[in-house]
């Protein structure tokens, strides 16, 4: 599902944005923490542990960060392999330090899972998963090798043997949930944050574009008298300038780029629809505007408008002008000969349903329409190899038509198991978007105003 323009080729990239003052800052602390509990365990708690190994240990973490902090700048955001090579880091000196101060009995041994969850939020699969095997080697090593835990009097400190066992597989297991944990909350918020830029960008370009047609639309309207005056004049006097050849062509030169400014105008004000009395247009003409740059792609769009009453007259809101030009976008991509638009209305709603005689959507990603970056080689037929759309579009047109009021379902024509004679014409993806007319509907009376004098 695709979205035209530059927006549709926004892609997920999760490298070069983890800011060196984070690993800093959490690796100050850890220090804070590694000191404490090295002071409590030898001042209070009476452990006989080798301080200056330890402390050493410490070091040189605090090493790392000094000479970090002096070398890059302090708005440094760092690459995949250099986040990496610091978390890495990281790991091995808690490892170190967990060695040095009893291994797995060493409660805090459950920090080593902190630098696999912050790999797993901020960078991509083969780092994490780097960073996973990292820890969960050190974990293992620090199980079977480490220097015990004894007190000054020489009591040894020690856990039973299948707690310690349990204590390991528990880690191990952490690193796996933890770490798919936050990294698929932390993909699906990215992803999310992207398609919501992607539809901010979509609706500003449609905005600019539609205040843009209103500027030229007020500037044909306000220069449409004063050019009809100078062809008035002009015309007057080459009546008078017959005889005087030289000034009878400058006035015919009048007249003729008058009625070329004229021509200008006309053709600009088409495209500058949003006059002010024109930014409320009937149902059909909405539908039909909005439909109307994907008429020409080699696909036939069917209209129908049929229903009782009196056709309403609605708001021509960029966003509802763009959420429907993506979905009748998509339909043509897929849509083999043809594409049905039928619109309909009731005394309380507005309802759009768009047709094609494509293959239809994917079984799979039918509970996922409208979920950006749902794509996958294996969710979209592969009668459109070529096909490189992400699900932008549609989570654009989804997200903007629902700005609107509007509710949108998503469904297939007929089954996918029937062979080509036995499907009906509308076979393909039906969308289906309905509207509460009073959220759309504006009265045919009323004062919108004048257009503003163009100084």
């Amino acid at each position: 599902m695709t979205h035209p323009g530059p927006d549709a080729r926004i892609r997920y990239h999760r490298t070069d944005w983890l800011p060196l003052r984070t690993l800093i800052l959490l690796r100050w602390m850890a220090i804070v923490g590694q000191s404490s509990a090295l002071a409590v365990a030898r001042l209070y708690l009476d452990f006989d542990l080798p301080m200056g190994l330890c402390l050493m240990t410490v070091a040189a973490a605090i090493l790392v960060n000094l000479v970090t902090n002096n070398i890059f700048p302090r708005n440094k955001r760092l690459s995949e392999t250099q986040s990496m090579a610091l978390l890495l880091f990281d790991t091995l000196q808690l490892a170190v330090l967990l060695y040095f101060t009893g291994g797995l009995t060493n409660p805090f041994s459950l920090l080593l899972l902190a630098p696999v969850v912050v790999s797993a939020s901020a960078l991509d699969l083969r780092a994490t998963v780097i960073i996973g095997a990292a820890a969960a080697s050190c974990t293992t090593v620090i199980a079977l090798f480490r220097v015990p835990l004894h007190t000054l009097s020489g009591q040894v400190f020690g856990i039973p043997k299948l707690f310690e066992f349990g204590f390991w597989l528990s880690i191990l297991v952490g690193i796996a949930f933890l770490g798919l944990y936050a990294r698929r909350i932390s993909t699906e918020i990215h992803a999310m944050s992207d398609a919501l830029l992607a539809t901010q960008l979509a609706l500003a370009r449609e905005q600019k574009l539609t205040d843009l047609g209103g500027v030229v639309a007020a500037a044909a309207h306000e220069l449409g008298t004063p050019l009809a005056t100078i062809k008035l004049v002009s015309s007057e006097l080459l009546d008078e300038l017959r005889a005087h050849p030289s000034w009878y062509e400058d006035a015919v030169l009048i007249r003729d780029q008058a009625d070329r400014c004229r021509d200008i105008l006309r053709q600009m004000g088409k495209a500058g629809n949003d006059d002010l009395h024109l930014r409320r247009a009937p149902y059909s003409a909405t539908i039909h505007e909005a439909a109307e740059p994907h008429a020409q792609r080699g696909k036939s769009l069917i209209f129908s408008f049929d229903s009782a009453g009196e056709e309403p007259t609605i708001l021509r809101r960029p966003e509802l002008i763009h959420g429907v030009r993506n979905l009748v976008q998509n339909a043509v991509d897929f849509a083999q000969k043809s594409v049905w638009i039928d619109g309909t209305w009731t005394a309380d709603h507005l309802i759009l349903r768009i047709c094609d005689d494509g293959a239809g959507f994917a079984q799979q990603i039918l509970p996922r329409i409208g979920d950006p970056f749902l794509r996958n080689k294996r969710d979209f037929p592969q009668t459109r190899p070529g096909y490189e759309g992400m699900g932008t579009g549609l989570f654009i047109a989804k997200t903007l038509l629902e700005r609107t009021g509007a509710q949108l379902s998503f469904a297939n024509g007929t089954d996918p198991f029937l062979n080509a004679e036995e499907r009906p014409p509308r076979c393909g993806a039906i969308v289906e978007v309905v509207w509460p007319l009073a959220a759309l509907r504006t009265d045919r009376g009323g004062v919108l105003g004048q257009n503003m004098a163009l100084e």
